[in-house]
């Protein structure tokens, strides 16, 4: 009777522990997703029939050889199990060849399959359609694909501050100077104008610069800032990718001519004198 109880113990055992996991995950884990229950519990219940299934061959067998007993335990029952007095009651008045036909109830393992079916059906439609409190498959890919994004732009943010004005490259894709563009309208446009063509801030369209014209310059200018002029950094608040496209996009702006621009400052600063003036750096180093 034991061995016969243990499948029915491991059955409500596990149904148990699918159902706590779905109703009140630990904190400290990923909840559970609603298919992987599904799935668990369609393995439970075929492995449930299959046993039923093996139980009903042996009784076969057993009224075969003429050991069935007249009692039946509880667990036989369940099963649908009938002894040959049973099946004696439920003859009915037909008979071809010798052949009886039972008038056999749905067996109890049926019904209980059945039922148990609509409980899960009416409990998955509160849960998910009236008090919402799990998550259908839609909202669970959106969330998966927010938490992937955040952690794409994480990975970003970590990799973009490896950039300093040492390795800073001019960018000109049109996705860098875009994001470049933004950066622009959201920390520069208020001193330096919406096109840049200056206010408090210099003119960032003309030649002339105060503190370098090269893309390696005008980093270092956003990164470290100019205390002494009013420019703060923006080292704690832009990677180094950032800043690498909000310098890029500045460099875009060479030649532009907005109306109105602010007067020229500082030194005039083109490719060809800084060139050379590198070259003269490096000649006399040599010297």
């Amino acid at each position: 009777m034991i061995k016969k109880q243990m499948p029915l113990y491991a059955f409500i055992g596990l149904t148990s522990s699918l159902n706590a996991q779905t109703t009140a995950p630990a904190p400290q884990f990923e909840p559970i997703a609603f298919s992987t229950i599904l799935m668990a519990i369609n393995i439970v219940l075929l492995l449930f029939v299959l046993l039923l299934v093996n139980l009903l061959l042996k009784s076969v067998r057993r009224l075969k050889r003429g050991v069935l007993a007249d009692e039946l335990s509880w667990w036989d029952k369940f099963a649908g199990v009938k002894t040959s007095k049973t099946e004696a009651e439920l003859a009915l008045d037909e008979d071809f060849d010798g052949i009886v036909e039972l008038d056999n109830p749905t067996p109890p393992w049926f019904n209980f399959l059945f039922y148990s079916t609509i409980i899960f059906g009416v409990i998955y439609m509160f849960n998910y359609h009236y008090f919402k409190i799990g998550k259908l498959q839609d909202e669970e890919f959106k969330e998966q694909v927010e938490i992937a994004e955040a952690a794409k732009q994480d990975y970003l943010k970590s990799v973009g501050n490896l950039i300093d004005e040492n390795s800073v490259t001019l960018l000109s894709d049109i996705k860098a100077l875009t994001n470049g563009a933004t950066l622009f309208k959201e920390k520069c446009a208020v001193c330096h104008g919406e096109k840049a063509e200056g206010k408090v801030g210099p003119n960032l369209t003309d030649e002339f610069w105060i503190h370098g014209g090269s893309i390696q310059d005008i980093f270092k200018t956003i990164k470290y800032g100019v205390p002494a002029k009013g420019m703060v950094s923006w080292q704690n608040s832009l990677n180094g990718q950032q800043m690498q496209e909000l310098a890029s996009f500045i460099k875009s702006l060479q030649g532009s001519k907005p109306a109105n621009p602010k007067e020229p400052q500082g030194d005039k600063y083109t490719e060809a004198t800084a060139a050379a003036a590198t070259l003269s750096d490096r000649l006399t180093t040599v010297q």
